[in-house]
C-alpha cells in the first residue's frame, strides 16, 4: 500500500474514519464540510479502494504546520501506515519550508520516534489553538503537545 495525495471523492471515508476514532474519544470530530474545505491537506493510504489511513499536514503560518486527523484502521495498525503518513508530513512540510511542524496527540511516543519533543502547550502560538473551542474538551485539553523542527 502506497501514500497518496487525497482527492475529493476520498473526503468522505476520510470524514468516516475519522469520527469513528473521535466516537472513542481519541480523535476531535471533524465535519464533512471541514473536510472537504482541508482535502488538500490529507494523505491516504487504501487497500483496493477503501480507505485504511489518513493524515493531514495543515498549514497555519508562514513557519508553522499541523499534523492532524492521523487515522490508521485498527486491523492495519501493525503495518507501519502510521509512520508512513508522519513521513509524508514531514517530506512535504520540508519541501514547503515550514520550520516547524506540531501535533496534539494521546500517543506521544509514536510522534517522539520521529524527532517530534514534548513541549508545554501552553508554548504553542495562540494562532493553533482555533479549532480547540469546538473540541468537547475545552478548555481542559488532556492531550500531549510535540514539536518537531524541520528545516532547523
Amino acid at each position: 500500500m502506497k501514500v497518496d495525495k487525497a482527492k475529493i471523492a476520498d473526503a468522505s471515508q476520510i470524514h468516516k474514519l475519522i469520527n469513528h476514532f473521535a466516537s472513542k474519544n481519541v480523535m476531535l470530530p471533524r465535519s464533512l464540510a471541514e473536510i472537504y474545505e482541508n482535502v488538500r491537506d490529507y494523505f491516504v493510504v487504501k487497500e483496493n479502494d477503501k480507505l485504511v489511513a489518513c493524515a493531514a499536514l495543515h498549514i497555519n503560518w508562514a513557519d508553522l504546520a499541523e499534523i492532524k486527523g492521523l487515522a490508521v484502521l485498527e486491523d492495519k495498525q501493525n503495518e507501519d501506515l502510521g509512520s508512513a503518513l508522519v513521513e509524508a508530513c514531514l517530506e512535504e512540510g520540508k519541501d514547503l519550508g515550514i520550520h516547524t511542524i506540531f501535533c496534539l496527540t494521546y500517543e506521544p511516543d509514536f510522534f517522539k520516534r520521529y524527532g517530534f519533543v514534548e513541549v508545554d502547550k501552553k508554548e504553542l502560538p495562540h494562532k493553533v489553538w482555533g479549532e480547540c473551542q469546538r473540541c468537547p474538551k475545552f478548555p481542559d485539553c488532556d492531550e500531549v503537545g510535540l514539536i518537531y523542527a524541520v528545516n532547523p
